[in-house]
Formats: C-alpha cells, sequence, structure tokens
C-alpha cells in the first residue's frame, strides 16, 4: 500500500534538525557576543572547542541528529518505492520522531541524561522494528512476485 503519510514524520525530524541548527547559531552567537573571542580563540579546532564548550549541548545534539536518524531517513524513500510505506510503518516513524524530540529537549533543555538515554534507546529499538518490518515485508512481497513469476508461460 502507497502511503505519503510516511513523509510526514520524516519532515517533522527535518524540522526538529533546522530547530536544533538554528539554536546552535544563537547559542553561540550570544557567547561571542558575551565574551568577543580572540585571536587564540579560533588557532585551532580544539581551542574553539574550548572557546565554545559553555554552548556546545545544542551542537552535541545537533551531531546526534546525523547519526541514527541517518538510517530513517534511508529508510523512508525505501519505503516509498517499494510501497511498504504502510500504517504500522506511518505510525513507528511518528514514535521514532517523538521520542527524538524528547531525547533532543532532554539533552538541549533539560540536561537529563536519565531522560536522553532511554529515549535515545528506546528510538533505536523503534528505527530496527522499522528496517526489520521493512525486510520482512520486502521479503514477503519478493516471494509473492517470484511465485507469480514462475506461473506465467510464454
Amino acid at each position: 500500500m502507497q502511503s505519503f503519510a510516511i513523509l510526514w514524520p520524516t519532515i517533522a525530524l527535518a524540522t526538529l534538525t533546522f530547530a536544533v541548527m538554528v539554536w546552535v547559531a544563537v547559542a553561540r552567537a550570544g557567547h561571542m557576543k558575551k565574551h568577543p573571542p580572540r585571536p587564540e580563540d579560533f588557532a585551532s579546532g580544539e581551542a574553539a572547542m574550548r572557546y565554545f564548550q559553555p554552548v556546545e549541548m545544542p551542537a552535541n545534539n545537533l551531531r546526534n541528529l546525523f547519526e541514527a536518524p541517518v538510517l530513517f531517513y534511508a529508510l523512508v524513500p525505501l519505503l516509498l518505492i517499494t510501497h511498504q510505506a504502510d500504517r504500522v510503518q506511518v505510525v513507528l516513524a511518528w514514535i521514532y520522531v517523538l521520542l527524538r524530540v524528547i531525547h533532543s529537549v532532554a539533552h538541549v533543555v533539560l540536561g537529563k541524561v536519565s531522560i536522553r538515554a532511554p529515549a535515545f534507546w528506546v528510538s533505536v529499538i523503534v528505527l530496527m522494528a522499522m528496517w526489520i518490518g521493512f525486510a520482512v515485508d520486502l521479503a514477503g512481497a519478493q516471494s509473492a512476485y517470484d511465485a507469480a513469476m514462475s506461473n506465467m508461460t510464454i
């Protein structure tokens, strides 16, 4: 079943990523305004990391949004082109995005590892379930296709 509904959680996750990008820019700009950098603050990557260390939580979260979510972004077009973006996948996608939002809020706003870590690990389990579901559905579709092709007479 073809469902473009899978694109809405994808857009929501991209929106979260853009929001964190803006957060990083605003936090760094504010830090630079309050603490004007000296040339030695940017003499090396290590020096720049030290300079921005007080406002690095949003940047750390932004890096996280380009790690496991890459597997989500890779799966969505596969679900679409194979017509496997069914209701279950859409629900799992929304759960995944909700968990990523919780992870980001816990990481950047609350600073609570006790919330962030479980949200991360449950999101990984949901993403794995999406991939496993895709593989199972794809195997079933492949079997049906192979059976249909073997029954065709030329």
